[in-house]
């Protein structure tokens, strides 16, 4: 075996332009597989952060909330006691929302909307006001009087910060008007979201339609990976169960089905595109191992006629092909993993999609990120070509006549 490897090492390199040309191909092909991946990666974190920052991890509301049209079938019976609940049965931090629809008017003009008070931990109040907020501050959690509303809708109302607010939500629990201050104007990727959103302390909803309410109950683990989200799918259940009938529990990709298929197709796509990668390199391999095989045809029926056999040869010829494609793997992916290790501080690309970008919830800053199969894949690409391009010239190799093959003339 050592001879043959010996006698495979010094084939592939008998014609160095060549090979190095083809080497070079597979390292290329090996290179971009991995920045894609690491790409993807980091694209997948991004989005499952952003997202998640918006509508949770998991959401707690009433069972079958789609269905119901009466405002008062939408509230969660004894939040205090379901809060109490999820304390018990996890670290998670959540957000309780009340959603009430509602008509909201500046001077002159009012506009239906999805009014929408929340009481948030710092932490992620924070990050709220760092992603959406665009002027002024949030509601504080205690402040009954601030009110922020989406910067095109504030447009469409003609009002500014510090202009006053009035709210009209007939049919609700509580007072049902009420007159607020203009604090913050926030900006989503979606125009219209902005274009009919408004936000109160949950303090200040709750007066205005339902005293000690709530429609929604966000959970936010600490989860910074897409390849954490598998662990809901233990948690998901047990929290079903531990609140009983007359309440759902659902993940973001119920809540979110349509972003939830994007994360489907992500893989598969950067896969097709490794696929033709590595098949160009392919043909790379193939004219390399062929003409290669043809310049040493009667070299090697004197191996045949000295008693080497067709298995031996056809073996030989496959050797070449993977040293080959092993060689511009190792260079290309050592290359690939530098450079990933470089970037993977963070990147922005901005100068790529400018402010378009974050309309559409990309990430103004990307940092690549290796999944755990996503370097396997890439040695499994390399060596599918290798042993796919050595298929057609080790049969002719291991179809050769002696006779024939020592008077062959290339």
């Amino acid at each position: 075996m050592f001879n043959l490897f010996s006698l495979s090492w010094r084939n592939i390199w008998r014609h160095r332009g060549r090979s190095l040309l083809t080497a070079g191909a597979v390292g290329l092909a090996v290179f971009f597989t991995l920045f894609y991946l690491s790409f993807l990666g980091a694209m997948e974190n991004s989005i499952y952060n952003n997202l998640t920052a918006s509508v949770g991890h998991l959401q707690v509301r009433v069972e079958g909330y789609r269905e119901k049209r009466e405002f008062r079938d939408l509230l969660i019976p004894g939040v205090a006691q379901v809060e109490a609940r999820l304390a018990a049965q996890t670290q998670a931090q959540w957000v309780v929302a009340l959603e009430v629809p509602a008509l909201v008017a500046g001077e002159t003009r009012s506009r239906g909307v999805l009014l929408i008070g929340d009481r948030r931990p710092a932490a992620l109040r924070e990050a709220f006001a760092k992603q959406y907020l665009a002027e002024g501050q949030l509601p504080e959690a205690d402040d009954l009087e601030g009110i922020a509303l989406g910067a095109s809708l504030a447009r469409a109302l003609r009002l500014k910060l510090g202009d006053p607010v009035y709210v009209y939500a007939p049919g609700t629990e509580g007072r049902g008007a009420g007159a607020y201050r203009l604090v913050g104007l926030l900006r989503f990727p979606e125009a219209a979201q902005e274009a009919r959103s408004a936000y109160l302390s949950l303090a200040a909803a709750q007066e205005l339609a339902a005293p000690g309410g709530a429609t929604r109950i966000e959970l936010h683990f600490p989860f910074t990976r897409y390849s954490q989200d598998a662990q809901l799918a233990v948690v998901q259940p047990q929290l079903a169960a531990s609140l009983g009938p007359g309440l759902s529990v659902e993940s973001w990709r119920e809540a979110s089905p349509a972003i939830a298929q994007i994360f489907a197709l992500l893989t598969p796509l950067v896969l097709i595109f490794a696929a033709i990668f590595f098949g160009l390199a392919g043909l790379l391999v193939v004219n390399t191992i062929y003409l290669g095989l043809l310049e040493r045809t009667r070299e090697l029926g004197v191996m045949v006629a000295l008693g080497a056999g067709p298995a031996q040869v056809a073996r030989m010829v496959v050797l070449e092909s993977l040293l080959l494609c092993s060689s511009g793997a190792v260079v290309g992916g050592a290359l690939g993993l530098l450079t990933i290790a470089a970037l993977s501080g963070g990147f922005s690309l901005e100068a790529l999609y400018g402010p378009v970008g974050s309309e559409f919830g990309l990430p103004s800053v990307v940092y690549l990120s290796l999944r755990a199969w996503d370097i396997p894949i890439t040695l499994g690409f390399a060596l599918a070509t290798g042993l796919l391009a050595a298929w057609w010239p080790a049969r002719v190799a291991a179809r050769l006549e002696p006779v024939e093959a020592m008077r062959f003339t290339a």
